[in-house]
């Protein structure tokens, strides 16, 4: 570390400050005192120093410290331990174990990072290879964030190329140089298998739906099967499979409808073949959510706008969501009072053109939840005084840009802190410039930040109290944020997720039951713990604990599993395991003063054994990536030769520097200092006798 004093005046001033210290010292043991001379220059030097340092600290000199610390540099094995790589991979632990420990023997600091979701191993011998997914680019995706910033120059990727989640890492950019480790087996096993299924995830009660399997056979050209559609065992529907071809692909069309709600589980199974590789790839289950109905919402704009497209997208990607769209600038008959909507978004209405500004209020007698989006074009005041959650009062008609950052104390909707900051990179809004006021009971989900300026003006409000739902939006431009997230992360997430749960929130009709017990995921994978959050409510709807709860869980074949647990603030949740992959229903119930509460509803597992659909390893993405990132495609043969050569041409350590501005007075050692030297002068001139 090495400091440096910064004067912020000219520093012949410490002259000034020097004479100070004398003249004081002069003046005031000039006369003769009672003790001797050498104590009275000692006495004057000690008040002389003092207040020359007090002057000096007075011209406010500053303190530059700076810290330099080596970032050595650094290397990740990063390991696909999916299941197709195990019988390929296992073997090679040993050698990475040996290439990591030689790595860090020259210099290097080495990591192992694998798919799992902790996502680290603290050695490569603990590594099982039991993942029953692949996710490449997600697991390199973590290394970057893992290492951002630092002096990361490569990472060594053990993988046969196979992903089936995700996209492909080729497509993606990384800082690092991406070395592949190529394993598995690149000629096809003889196998017939359902490459894909097809289908809609809701369908509507009564309603024919489609079914779409996608089957696809290497090397068994001249055989034939058929494939099945099944409910409960029951046969639907079933056709012939004829493999007429060394490399088959053929998609097979069923129909189907079904006159019981909830969620109803279909099978696809393929007859085996013989002399194929494996059986456990031809059945498939199929999850379809049969409703009757779905939640109605309005868009209406002003004017064709980009944020409309963008508000449409996140919207459709729920398929338990109706939307109509109405642009009143091009269609003049807005199609308001065809139906009853849950939710109404108006994207600069009202507006100062007075474009649908009478329809606002018809929406508010209505009690119709509304998502107000303000814009250039919006009428400020008559928004604000329609909204009754955010009084705006613009000054001129003057806009300002701004970012969004998050309100951590927002506790409504469960969103994560850290995963919104993203937002204060995305591109600014313009809002209205003015004083900002919410009314009793609105809660501020992002706050405007200027610059780098945090301000406590809020961005996008929401009121969830009274007749009627609203939130209000302060600015246009939803559409770069979704364009902007997705270039920074590839992906469109977090703005979506944001909306999409505001949207949820406005839009579902109120819950007015006092005993609540719902799994936290309507689907769960095979082998994970199905988790039941658990609320109930006294009269006034204040959360109450310490009751009894009974939990039924009754699977397909009608088997039942009892449980029971106390409900309880710290722990509201309850956890079930062992459960094995189909459609579970539930019913849970508990004592009430208003007497006996009973619950039901039903969630999915899923047997997502997505390794066994393709097994052919791809070598040609391997070594796209590893061109693409300036990496080498290394044959694990070679894994110890690349070793050494990487010892050979070893990347610089990185010197990385921070630096510091201090003001002098907030050193405490001075403060100390000055403190030592009065409380001697003092005790000096007490014990002989001076005042």
């Amino acid at each position: 570390m090495r400091s440096e004093l910064i004067f912020q005046t000219p520093y012949w001033f410490i002259i000034f400050c020097l004479v100070a210290g004398a003249a004081y010292a002069y003046f005031l043991y000039q006369p003769v005192a009672s003790w001797g001379k050498k104590l009275n220059y000692l006495l004057a030097f000690f008040r002389g120093l003092v207040v020359s340092l007090i002057c000096f600290l007075l011209l406010s000199p500053l303190v530059r410290k700076t810290e330099t610390s080596v970032d050595k540099a650094k290397v990740v094995f990063a390991i696909d331990n999916s299941e197709s790589v195990k019988n390929y991979g296992q073997p090679l632990l040993k050698q990475i174990a040996d290439a990591s420990a030689s790595l860090e023997s020259a210099g290097f600091e080495v990591s192992v990072q694998t798919l799992d979701k902790n996502g680290k191993a603290s050695v490569p011998d603990s590594i099982r290879f039991d993942q029953n997914k692949t996710d490449l680019s997600g697991l390199l995706q973590t290394v970057k964030s893992n290492f951002e910033g630092r002096n990361l120059t490569d990472v060594i990727l053990l993988s046969d190329g196979i992903v089936n989640q995700g996209i492909s890492p080729s497509y993606n950019r990384f800082p690092f140089k991406v070395n592949t480790i190529a394993v598995g087996d690149t000629v096809p096993d003889l196998d017939i298998r359902i490459k894909d299924v097809i289908n809609n995830r809701i369908a509507y009660l009564g309603n024919e739906f489609p079914i779409r399997a996608e089957i696809v056979a290497n090397g068994l050209a001249g055989k034939s099967t058929t494939i099945t559609l099944k409910q409960n065992g029951r046969v639907i529907s079933s056709q012939n499979v004829v493999i007429d071809g060394q490399s088959y692909f053929k998609s097979f069309d069923f129909k189907a409808s079904s006159n019981q709600k909830g969620v109803q589980h279909y099978t696809l199974e393929l007859g085996s073949v013989s002399g194929e590789t494996s059986i456990r790839n031809n059945k498939k289950d199929v999850y379809i959510d049969i409703i009757d109905g779905r939640q109605k919402i309005l868009l209406m704009a002003l004017a064709p706008h980009p944020d409309i497209k963008s508000i449409r997208s996140l919207i459709e990607a729920n398929d338990n969501y109706e939307l109509d769209i109405n642009i009143l600038s091009i269609s003049s008959v807005p199609p308001v009072f065809s139906k009853p909507y849950d939710l109404v978004i108006l994207h600069q209405i009202p507006n100062v053109l007075g474009m649908g500004n009478s329809l606002v209020r018809k929406f508010i007698d209505l009690k119709t939840p509304v998502f107000y989006i303000l814009g250039n074009q919006s009428a400020v005041p008559l928004a604000s005084s329609l909204n009754r959650s955010l009084a705006i009062a613009a000054s001129n008609n003057q806009t300002d840009k701004v970012t969004a950052r998050f309100n951590p104390a927002f506790q409504q909707l469960n969103f994560d802190p850290e995963t919104l900051k993203i937002l204060e990179r995305l591109p600014p809004l313009s809002v209205p410039f003015g004083e900002y006021n919410i009314s009793s009971g609105t809660e501020t989900i992002l706050f405007q930040k200027v610059g780098t300026l945090n301000t406590n003006k809020p961005l996008l409000v929401l009121n969830t109290g009274g007749d009627q739902k609203t939130a209000v939006l302060a600015g246009e431009g939803i559409w770069q944020w979704r364009q902007e997230e997705f270039a920074l992360t590839g992906k469109q997430e977090v703005v979506d997720n944001l909306f999409q749960k505001l949207i949820q929130v406005l839009s579902v009709r109120e819950d007015k039951r006092k005993f609540r017990v719902y799994p936290v995921r309507n689907e769960f994978e095979a082998g994970e713990q199905v988790v039941f959050q658990t609320e109930i409510y006294n009269d006034i709807y204040e959360p109450i604990f310490g009751q009894e709860v009974k939990l039924d869980v009754t699977d397909e074949k009608g088997k039942t599993r009892q449980f029971s647990y106390t409900h309880s603030k710290e722990n509201p949740r309850f956890s079930i395991s062992g459960l094995t992959d189909g459609v579970y229903r539930y019913a849970a119930s508990t004592s009430l003063r208003s007497g006996q509460e009973r619950v039901t509803g039903q969630f999915v597992i899923r047997n997502l054994d997505l390794e066994l659909s393709n097994t052919t390893a791809d070598f040609g993405m391997l070594r796209e990536l590893a061109g693409r990132s300036g990496g080498s495609f290394i044959p694990p043969a070679s894994l110890a030769d690349f070793v050494d050569n990487l010892k050979s041409n070893r990347p610089s350590d990185r010197l990385d520097s921070s630096e510091e501005m201090v003001e002098l007075i907030h050193l405490k050692w001075l403060f100390f200092l000055l403190i030592v030297l009065m409380g001697s002068e003092w005790g000096l001139r007490k014990y002989h006798g001076g005042y």
